[in-house]
């Protein structure tokens, strides 16, 4: 396996616009005969509609180049789960299946010569381009009501990728990596370059990373301007499009990120009141049918068909890596030794027997709740088998189909989630007043997953972490978590007396952790003067691992 295999250059991907044959590195491109003006590229609603629709399936595509070595590139689900694997939330069990991912857990192979960190470059500034077609393909000026929709649409998907990319790569501070990079510049705070639909390749050439405060003016712009433009969109193809509650958490997810909290509070709540769904309930989270694989249940997601990439693969897809309870999946029960997805022990020892979320991974032998979990009938044998102790429940395969890769694997993963935006809003008024913030979580967790819940702190501090705790858990495998960690300057523990990860990744950090500054790969800075010398500190090995006294 090469690790500093480079497969194309990021820049192209970023500026070719509609112009498909500017494109650069390994790709044949054949010239059209016939090519449109961009003036009727504009004025076509199907044109408008074609870009928009290239978006979900840039969320999900399987990515040709990386796929003969590794089984992780399968689009934004990829993304979250690599997020999860860099917390504390979720470990996978030992094994050498594992190592398509393992790498992000192990703190390996994260600087700018490597893969790794190449993929998450490249997959986030194809989906920027894939945004930006669709900006380039509606003029706001001259177009119908039906292409303002759109146009909505394409802002608030730059702003999801740039709203991740910004909180990924900004450098914040670390306690083993200095703001101070090798090249001797002053890191802290920048995000990544801002390519929009009208960035040139000569722009994009000398492209500087950005600021906190630059990108979250660029990002708060594109979804003022989406929350205007999205209300004439009529149809959002079954909740796989964004609609104006997905642009509010958008919103408020910024907001966070800025430490704008009674911002945060407010577009929390106008999203939780135009989202159009109420939280999960403990039977739709439970089921071994519809157990987190029913768009219909959240405010936004991606729904794969028997149609998609993906699902053709079998195996490279998420609910082949997320999903335990397969038997053709990754992560499935075909034997002892698959890398099964768990619950950090710690985490699950902390939530309440009372709590219908702890349901959702297998309870340990012995435990009082072990009859409360529920597997897939036909598999269940095979679950009890092979199995460990926390195994996550939580995802199933589509129908509860856990052996016909092209039926099971033909399911949805959620995006936004109304009750991601209950936890924002309580955790914003926290920050304001933390009596106010702990009211709104007790509210929310005795309605909706815990009748006997109560916070037991009350400081401004304990309150905000119990509020993330309780997020923590209920987004678990969503990939939100790496956020709040990043952003609160939490650490991750792993290694104590009795836990479940495996001993390369019992890491245990004194606040953030480093491998949450992401780094540039190295290519985008042979394809753009401007990031010479601005990366971010190598954070890969800064770690001991922890040994347990015996």
């Amino acid at each position: 396996m090469n690790k500093n295999r480079i497969y194309r250059s990021f820049v192209g991907l970023a500026v070719a616009g509609l112009t498909m044959s500017s494109l650069t590195g390994c790709m044949d491109v054949t010239e059209p005969t016939t090519v449109a003006t961009e003036e009727q590229i504009q004025g076509s609603s199907a044109s408008a509609e074609a870009m928009v629709m290239a978006v979900p399936e840039t969320m999900n595509e399987v990515d040709g180049g990386f796929i003969d070595n590794y089984h992780n590139c399968f689009g934004y689900s990829a993304m979250m789960y690599i997020r999860d694997l860099m917390t504390g939330d979720l470990c996978q069990t030992s094994s050498g299946y594992a190592f398509h991912f393992y790498y992000w857990a192990r703190n390996k192979y994260q600087g700018d010569g490597y893969i790794f960190p190449q993929y998450i470059n490249q997959y986030y500034f194809g989906l920027v381009l894939a945004a930006n077609n669709v900006l380039g393909s509606v003029n706001p000026e001259t177009t119908s009501d039906k292409q303002l929709g759109y146009l909505g649409v394409g802002l608030a998907y730059r702003a999801l990728a740039y709203l991740d990319m910004a909180r990924m790569y900004e450098y914040l501070p670390t306690d083993v990596t200095s703001n101070i990079n090798v090249d001797g510049n002053d890191v802290k705070g920048l995000t990544v370059p801002i390519v929009r639909e009208t960035t040139d390749q000569e722009a994009a050439l000398n492209n500087p990373r950005v600021s906190h405060e630059e990108m979250y003016k660029f990002i708060e712009e594109d979804l003022n301007n989406a929350e205007k433009y999205i209300v004439n969109l009529t149809d959002t193809k079954g909740k796989v499009l964004p609609s104006l509650g997905c642009v509010y958490g958008l919103k408020a997810r910024l907001y966070m990120w800025n430490e704008e909290y009674a911002k945060a509070e407010e577009y929390a709540r106008k999203a939780i009141n135009a989202a159009g769904v109420s939280p999960m309930t403990e039977a739709d989270c439970t089921s071994y049918t519809k157990g987190f694989n029913d768009i219909s249940k959240w405010m936004w997601g991606e729904q794969l068909t028997s149609e998609s990439d993906q699902v053709k693969t079998g195996i490279v897809n998420w609910v082949s890596w997320l999903s335990n309870q397969t038997t053709f999946g990754y992560t499935g029960v075909n034997s002892s030794d698959m890398p099964f997805n768990m619950i950090d022990r710690s985490m699950y020892d902390r939530m309440s027997d009372t709590d219908f979320r702890k349901y959702m991974y297998k309870a340990p032998e012995g435990s009082s709740i072990a009859s409360k979990n529920i597997y897939i009938p036909s598999i269940k044998d095979l679950c009890n088998k092979y199995m460990p102790s926390y195994a996550s429940l939580k995802f199933r395969p589509a129908n509860g189909n856990a052996t016909d890769s092209q039926a099971g694997a033909a399911s949805a993963y959620p995006v936004m989630r109304v009750e991601e935006m209950y936890f924002i809003e309580a955790e914003a008024a926290a920050h304001q007043d933390a009596a106010r913030g702990k009211q709104l979580l007790e509210q929310f967790m005795k309605t909706y997953r815990d009748p006997n819940y109560s916070c037991k702190v009350s400081s401004t501090d304990a309150v905000v972490e119990e509020i993330v705790f309780q997020k923590r858990v209920e987004l678990w495998g969503e990939g939100q978590t790496f956020f709040d960690i990043k952003r609160l300057n939490y650490s991750v523990t792993r290694g104590y007396p009795g836990t479940n990860w495996y001993e390369e990744t019992r890491f245990n950090t004194n606040g953030r952790p480093a491998w949450m500054n992401l780094t540039m790969v190295r290519n985008e800075a042979d394809n753009n003067q401007a990031l010479v010398g601005w990366n971010n500190p190598d954070p890969s090995d800064k770690y001991p691992t922890w040994k347990e006294n015996k």
